[in-house]
């Protein structure tokens, strides 16, 4: 029997308060979980670089896995899966770069060294990695990325990932399906995992991180993020889902920060057919290294179709940056005009994101190049295919990692990416300087074409030493694809790859249909034990057929022993600096400002080691130098000379300029090695600069055509204690220039610069 009640007023008093109540707790119920439904607008953006508002958006679930070592190698959606298929492809982001003269190109290995000298060191050790179907993808590409732990190697491809020993390069667990971390997960992250993965090891916490996108049906909407609870990949693993919104969430590559993990995207309507822009996003780091539920943060949204992808700083080495720095992105350099390195800040505040920005800092410029298969794409040859399988260049965005270091005295990120040089593809590599501080500035960038052979797909990064290494892969129609490295000590000239390079490993065939693709992105991480073994995977092909890539993983070192952090031995240029022009096959690594005599001539034609400065050492007069202005001077029996004992110098007073200058012609045959010694005393801190030292070369009517370095009170040591630099000026063979330095000062506290014993060959 059905039980009834007597009827009440609907509009008594306690009644209308009992609804009114219910209402506001139903109303905060929305707003506590709103984020397991998209994003929350807080406030407008602060930054300048895009319109919108602040998002956030919660973890819509987060859990524990149990033990990786634990779980089934596979989940139920790895067994749905199809034949063989292309991976998510990327889509297209429109080219508005105009292609321009690039004064930068290494186009021939250091003499003495050849393609595979004897200063490049070899592997360390080279083992395979995950090979095709990447546990249940069938695709192409893998996207291989990896990164090295204290005693762990672990390896992510299209859709799997494998921890390996890294003493002996032995197996440890899987290779396993991705899915499978989020079996028992529940929603897209386990059912719709789509690849683009991302593994990185955050040294700070040792701790794993492994991503990968997801979505339901063709959408790409959601990122899902698990943490290591503790330094073992195999073990249990803090789990996230985060839903970004509606639109095409494509290209994630994540970053650590000590405050944070970063991650750009490249945003597309839902469709995939409108490109919106990159937009960033930062994770709560502290909470998830803690299991707790966390937020994403979104300063802006996508900022706008005209705006080329960027990069999160990935922080390497035991040296945090700044206190409170915020992290750095850095854009692909695509502009229309007066293309540049464009340096973002992001601030984020999870406490009160509506304080979050991120904004435009610095547009330090980039050297000109010509674009790599801008409208194709696939263009990059290999042997025994025909044109209608040669390769995915990706030339229209920063590759994989952008590596940060604080050494103390500066920062550094350095990056690369894939450009069209004398007909092949090249890699141009970039350093900058205090992005987090300012000012920002190029302090090196190259491209790497010393020969024929196609370079492309490369990472980049540093040891704790300042050398740096790039990986890539290299082919042409004469070899099939292969996995090189090439690299720098800190203590080589600048702009080069003066070490030469190295075999990683030489793939057995080349690569047939699979929708062209390769890459998407390879990784050169630094092993954090000794801050100086590299580790570097990509991918190869065993025999020439389609869809069965393989990947390699190897390690090797550019400098033996375990290193300290040491500042580079030349001073920081400042953002008005440009780059050092083509470095060619002639020029000497490490040239002296003492003259040498000139070799015999020979059948072939050598380079010329003729002294081409006259009165170099500025011993007895200033002559034949031509000195103007109030700000320089010359002495011959100063306090302070390198050598013997006379030099110029300049500034000394407040508010005054002044130049000097050599008019010289450069042979075709010279080697183009310019080197001087340079000293700066100054009553101006280290923090901003206020007086400046120009290095120029002009034509013989006084037009600028380069800046090669910019020196400041910044670079101030004690008086006389002198540095060498160098530079190279094979870019001005066959032609009479003017080589002069020039100096500004401002209005207060007197900076000088000391200039002696200059040497061009």
């Amino acid at each position: 029997m059905r039980k009834t009640t007597p009827r009440k007023s609907a509009f008594s008093i306690s009644r209308l308060l009992t609804c009114l109540l219910c209402l506001i707790s139903f109303f905060l119920a929305l707003l506590a979980i709103s984020g397991s439904f998209g994003t929350k607008s807080l406030a407008q953006g602060a930054g300048n670089s895009g319109a919108g508002s602040v998002q956030i958006g919660a973890s819509y679930h987060n859990d524990i896995s149990p033990p990786l070592r634990e779980m089934p190698a596979w989940n139920e959606s790895d067994l749905r899966r199809g034949g063989d298929r292309d991976a998510n492809e990327n889509p297209k982001v429109p080219y508005r770069h105009v292609d321009s003269f690039d004064p930068v190109v290494q186009n021939a290995h250091f003499p003495g060294f050849g393609p595979q000298g004897p200063n490049i060191p070899l592997p360390i050790r080279t083992f395979d990695g995950i090979a095709f179907p990447g546990v249940g993808c069938n695709c192409a590409p893998p996207d291989t990325n990896g990164a090295v732990g204290s005693t762990q190697y672990v390896q992510i491809v299209n859709e799997g990932y494998q921890v390996f020993d890294k003493a002996t390069g032995n197996s440890v667990l899987g290779p396993n399906s991705i899915s499978s971390i989020w079996s028992g997960f529940g929603g897209v992250c386990q059912s719709g995992g789509k690849g683009d993965p991302v593994m990185l090891y955050d040294h700070l916490a040792n701790r794993w991180l492994i991503s990968q996108f997801a979505g339901s049906g063709s959408a790409v909407t959601d990122e899902c993020v698990a943490i290591s609870t503790t330094s073992d990949a195999t073990g249990s693993y803090y789990r996230y889902g985060f839903h970004l919104g509606t639109n095409f969430f494509d290209y994630p590559h994540l970053s650590v920060w000590p405050d944070a993990y970063y991650m750009s995207m490249n945003v597309f309507n839902a469709a995939g057919t409108t490109y919106l822009g990159p937009q960033p996003f930062a994770f709560d780091r502290a909470k998830m290294l803690a299991g707790q539920p966390a937020t994403f943060v979104s300063p802006v949204g996508p900022l706008g179709g005209s705006v080329d992808p960027f990069l999160p700083a990935d922080l390497d080495g035991s040296r945090l940056p700044p206190a409170g720095a915020p992290n750095t992105f850095v854009g692909f350099p695509g502009q229309a005009s007066s293309p540049n390195y464009t340096t973002y800040h992001f601030h984020v505040d999870f406490v009160t994101p509506a304080n979050s920005t991120f904004t435009t800092f610095a547009n330090p410029p980039a050297a000109g190049f010509t674009a790599l298969c801008p409208t194709s794409r696939a263009c990059v040859p290999q042997n025994g295919v025909t044109s209608s399988n040669y390769l995915d260049g990706i030339g229209d965005r920063l590759m994989f990692r952008l590596a940060y270091r604080n050494f103390g005295d500066h920062e550094s990120v350095v990056g690369n990416y894939t450009v069209s040089s004398g007909g092949v593809a090249g890699l141009r590599w970039f350093e900058l300087r205090n992005v987090t501080s300012g000012p920002v500035t190029v302090y090196q960038q190259s491209t790497y074409q010393p020969d024929t052979t196609w370079r492309w797909m490369g990472s980049a990064a540093m040891d704790g030493q300042g050398n740096l290494a790039i990986g890539f892969s290299a082919s042409s129609s004469s070899i099939h694809p292969q996995l090189r490295y090439a690299g720098r000590l800190a203590t080589d000239p600048l702009n080069t790859l003066a070490q030469g390079e190295a075999h990683l490993y030489d793939g057995p065939g080349s690569q047939t249909g699979s929708g062209n693709r390769w890459g998407d992105y390879s990784s050169l991480t630094i092993d954090p034990v000794d801050d100086a073994t590299f580790w570097y995977t990509n991918e190869y092909y065993s025999s020439t057929t389609s869809y069965n890539w393989r990947t390699r993983i190897g390690s090797f070192k550019l400098a033996t022993g375990n290193p300290t952090p040491t500042p580079t031995p030349t001073a920081t240029p400042i953002a008005t600096a440009t780059p050092t022009p083509t470095v060619s096959a002639t020029s000497t690594p490490r040239p002296t400002s003492t003259p040498t005599s000139t070799p015999a001539p020979t059948a072939t034609p050598t380079p010329s080691q003729t002294e081409l400065i006259v009165n170099g050492g500025l011993e007895g007069s200033v002559s034949p130098w031509v000195m103007s202005g109030s700000g320089a001077f010359y002495t011959n029996n100063g306090n302070y000379p390198h050598g013997g004992t006379g030099y110029i110098y300049f500034g000394v007073n407040n508010n005054v300029s002044g130049q000097t200058y050599q008019t010289v012609t450069i042979p075709s045959t010279a080697t183009g090695n310019l080197t001087f010694w340079f000293n700066c005393s100054s009553n101006e801190g280290v923090t901003t600069a206020y007086d400046f030292l120009y290095v120029e070369v002009r034509n013989t009517g006084g037009t600028l055509l380069q800046t090669l370095a910019t020196y400041s009170n910044r670079n101030k040591t004690t008086a006389g204690n002198y540095s060498q630099k160098s530079f190279s000026l094979a870019a001005y063979r066959g032609q009479t220039i003017r080589l002069q330095f020039r100096s500004t000062t401002d209005v207060s506290l007197s900076t000088t610069f000391r200039v002696d014993d200059v040497s061009l060959r």
